[in-house]
């Protein structure tokens, strides 16, 4: 009990870290929502020309643009470096010699993170486009889906960001692979536009990767594309990433154990 009340308290120390920034918040929420109904608008002409593209309905193309406007920051789809940062000053030997778990201190801190995000820039998008278009609200059924799976989201999203900031104490700088992580998830991982919209291939590709886990699957669950059975596959692979990503961090920290060198400070 006292374990969970230590990651508890640094839960909470994220989430009221992220909270000081309001101006910041602010800017981001209006900027999140603007390109909202840009994309929106991108896609609705788009679905002029292909009616139920990839097999959505006009509804649904501007619920999931809005939804996953909101995704944006909870899940740090724009990269997040914070580990190589303290790395490259030589920080992250204080972080090392704290009386706590190294992976589960960071990910106990994102969980705070993402709960502000999610609070603050991820549900204002969602509430003014409302004002303007019929959006597909989940039903109460389809809302625990929704949560279960943001949950299981935001753990993919965490083992991915904290491998490759791990790669920063061989490589001293891992913000070339955060890009390319961004990549892959904005596009592999449906953000930019529905992967049921690819080839065929390159759609069951995307659905077995990790990055589609992240934060396209919620937002099918949030669309209702997912019932009975295969909502539980579908839950099932999320499972998988987070297990493995989770498990390969640890792997990974050990690595860093057994041969560390520290850069800078």
């Amino acid at each position: 009990m006292g374990g969970l009340r230590l990651y508890l308290e640094v839960a909470r120390r994220g989430f009221r870290r992220f909270a000081t920034y309001r101006a910041a918040t602010v800017a981001g929420v209006s900027t999140n929502t603007v390109f909202g109904f840009v994309r929106a608008y991108i896609l609705i002409a788009l679905y002029h020309l292909r009616p139920h593209l990839g097999g959505l309905d006009l509804r649904q193309v501007v619920t999931y643009t809005f939804v996953t406007q909101g995704y944006l920051m909870p899940m740090a789809l724009f990269g997040w470096t914070e580990i190589e940062e303290r790395v490259r000053t030589g920080d992250i030997i204080g972080d090392l010699y704290r009386p706590v778990d190294f992976q589960g201190y960071w990910l106990a801190l994102d969980v705070g993170r993402a709960a502000y995000q999610f609070l603050a820039r991820g549900v204002p998008p969602v509430l003014v486009a409302a004002l303007f278009f019929s959006l597909r609200l989940p039903t109460p059924g389809e809302w625990a889906l929704v949560v279960v799976s943001s949950a299981l989201g935001l753990a993919v999203s965490f083992g991915l960001r904290y491998l490759v900031n791990l790669t920063s104490f061989w490589l001293l700088d891992a913000r070339g692979l955060s890009q390319m992580l961004v990549i892959c998830e904005m596009f592999l991982g449906g953000i930019m536009i529905p992967i049921t919209v690819f080839p065929h291939g390159l759609e069951a590709a995307s659905r077995v990767l990790p990055f589609a886990s992240v934060a396209y699957l919620p937002v099918e669950f949030f669309l209702g594309r997912h019932t009975g059975s295969d909502a539980l596959a579908t839950l099932g692979i999320q499972a998988l990433w987070a297990v493995v990503l989770l498990g390969a961090g640890r792997i990974a920290l050990g690595a860093v154990m057994r041969k560390l060198v520290v850069q800078g400070g």
